[in-house]
């Protein structure tokens, strides 16, 4: 059985699916998950020690050596992917309070908007991008997990997080950047974990929540991956232009939301008890949110890319990418002497 080629058939299908899995079991049979043991241990008390794993392999695959150019469009497009859900997120809790509008609380908005799902943006990277823009993915890592959510939060003054609980959130990729860097065969192993982990992240989030909360949030969770597409999608992929003096579709590439950020929520939970009422419809909305950016962003970014190659074409501007252009080149004359031989 194809089991794991069937998953990847759905948009973050690898750590959604188990998700709504470790969900069912909880709703129709949660004694089974309490049972004790490396049962519980495992599949439903492991996600502080998952997402610590998670974020330790993360922090493994950053690269202290890459080039100037890549480095500049890692940090721009990291910052413009915080900037944007960290001003949406105040925005939201001085007109609307914690409770937000429309079932969206700012703890959902900054915690799915400000992550962006790498895995997508290298994929999308190799398409209409060059070299620099896959290895700035290496940089994009860095807003995996609940650091930056737990820093606009505090930063607000919608949460109280003290320093030690912050530091804590990164040490995992701190250590594993240092360790990936030291040594690249240790970085080769721990990568493998970015693959291994989701769905076992996904199934322990899951085993906390409850289906009748997930279809409550349903519709807020939706909207959550509109906004997030719109906002980090269509807008930094202007802002993102403007600064590169051409039109670049590569920054529409980050409005998405990574499956990692469903672990967000409960992160910041456990730091702010203050946030634990929020968790259960968080961690829906953003589930939700996955699914819809990862579909919806690849569809953004490809007709961004069109637009982009007129416009660069119409206004004298560098538009082609001359790296990927040739190595399409050579795929084809390769292929070509294959057939022929």
């Amino acid at each position: 059985m194809k089991i794991l080629a069937t998953m990847k058939r759905f948009p973050a299908g690898v750590m959604v699916i188990p998700l709504l899995l470790g969900c069912l079991m909880n709703t129709f049979f949660p004694e089974a998950l309490t049972i004790g043991g490396f049962t519980t241990g495992l599949f439903k008390n492991g996600v502080p020690t998952l997402i610590g794993l998670f974020l330790f392999c993360s922090g493994a695959t950053i690269d202290v050596k890459m080039a100037g150019a890549t480095v500049w469009k890692g940090v721009v497009l990291t910052a413009l992917k915080f900037f944007t859900g960290f001003g949406m997120g105040i925005l939201l809790n001085k007109f609307f309070g914690p409770a937000g509008i429309l079932g969206l609380t700012p703890l959902a908005v900054i915690g799915a908007v400000t992550n962006s799902n790498g895995v997508i943006y290298a994929t999308l990277a190799e398409e209409f991008g060059d070299s620099t823009d896959v290895g700035a993915t290496s940089i994009l890592a860095l807003n995996d997990g609940p650091f930056f959510t737990m820093v606009a939060l505090g930063a607000a003054g919608m949460g109280n997080f003290p320093i030690t609980d912050i530091v804590a959130s990164i040490i995992p990729m701190v250590i594993g950047f240092i360790i990936g860097n030291l040594d690249h065969e240790w970085r080769k192993i721990l990568a493998t974990g970015m693959v291994l982990l989701p769905p076992f992240n996904g199934f322990a989030l899951g085993a906390g929540m409850n289906f009748g909360n997930i279809l409550n949030a349903g519709m807020a969770g939706v909207l959550l991956g509109i906004v997030t597409v719109v906002c980090t999608g269509v807008l930094t992929f202007f802002i993102y232009s403007a600064l590169r003096g051409k039109a670049d579709p590569m920054g529409g590439a980050i409005g998405t939301t990574a499956g990692v950020a469903t672990t967000t929520p409960t992160a910041v939970a456990m730091a702010d008890p203050r946030f634990q009422p929020q968790v259960e419809t968080a961690t829906a909305q953003t589930a939700a949110a996955v699914v819809i950016t990862a579909v919806l962003c690849p569809l953004l970014v490809s007709f961004l890319a069109k637009v982009s190659a007129k416009w660069n074409a119409a206004h004298g501007k560098d538009g082609a990418n001359s790296e990927n252009d040739d190595r399409r080149k050579q795929a084809k004359k390769a292929d070509h002497k294959l057939q022929r031989g």
